[in-house]
This record gives C-alpha cells, sequence and structure tokens, in this order.
C-alpha cells in the first residue's frame, strides 16, 4: 500500500528484497504510479487520503475486497493515508503487517506511523527514529 511519489518510490527502492515474490499493489490512480507499476497486479485506492473520511471509508470497504480476494501473507506499505484502512483492517484479520517509515522524518514521526506503531511492525531507517519506535527495526537508508 503506497501513496503515488516518494512513498511509492520508497517502496520500489526495496526491489530486490520483493521482486521474487507474489505481489499486489494498491496506490494512488496517478500518471507516475501508472508508469511505475505497470506490468504489476494493482488496485487502485480512492484519493485525496489526507484527511478525507469519505475516501477513509471507500478504502476501508475497498481493503475489505481486496485482503477477501488477495488473501496475502504479509502487507507492507509506506504509508499514508491509503495505508491506515488496509494495515488496520489486515491486523484485525491477524495478518502480519510491516509500516516503513519514511527516511525523511527522522524526528518526528508521521502521523500514520504514530496510528500504526501499536499495531503493526514498524521498520525504521535512522537509529534516530527509534526515539518515536522504541520497537522498530532498524533497516538503514534505503536507496
Amino acid at each position: 500500500m503506497t501513496s503515488s511519489g516518494g512513498h511509492l518510490q520508497h517502496l520500489l527502492w526495496l526491489a530486490p528484497w520483493w521482486s521474487s515474490h507474489e505481489r499486489f499493489w494498491v496506490g494512488h490512480d496517478t500518471e507516475d504510479a501508472r508508469a511505475a507499476l505497470r506490468g504489476e497486479r494493482v488496485w487502485w485506492a480512492h484519493h485525496p487520503t489526507n484527511r478525507h473520511l469519505g475516501n477513509l471509508a471507500r478504502n476501508t470497504a475497498l481493503a475489505a475486497r481486496v485482503l477477501a480476494a488477495e488473501q496475502p501473507d504479509l502487507l507492507v506499505s509506506t504509508g499514508a493515508g491509503v495505508a491506515l484502512p488496509f494495515l488496520g483492517l489486515a491486523r484485525a484479520l491477524d495478518i502480519p503487517c510491516l509500516f516503513v517509515e519514511v527516511f525523511d522524518r527522522v524526528t518526528v514521526p508521521s502521523l500514520t506511523g504514530r496510528l500504526l506503531a501499536p499495531f503493526v511492525d514498524v521498520v525504521v531507517q535512522w537509529p534516530e527514529q527509534r526515539q518515536a519506535y522504541p520497537h522498530g527495526i532498524l533497516l538503514g537508508p534505503i536507496r
């Protein structure tokens, strides 16, 4: 699950890790996302998502449909708004979840990260991020 732009790029940098696994994507139907995910199995989420309660409700319903259809073993997200309904519902269904906190949030955690951290595993890229996520898995910078 990812927003387009930098969040999507962040997950694309992880291609050496995920490229050999069966996968699907959930993202925003934007020109950059369509280009980057060409050839991938994609579900398009409703956007804008930031503080948009109507799209939060629509994406929660979408999450229920996607999770039932795909039956994933693991969900990975960098956020932002689309992560909350998908990872929240996945955890309720006992599907393991990873939230990768973005690398530019070194000293102040993202809103999505703060909301999800009590329920999902968080991957951090900087030791300083462990102040906000003491149980975060330190991966190091992704690039």
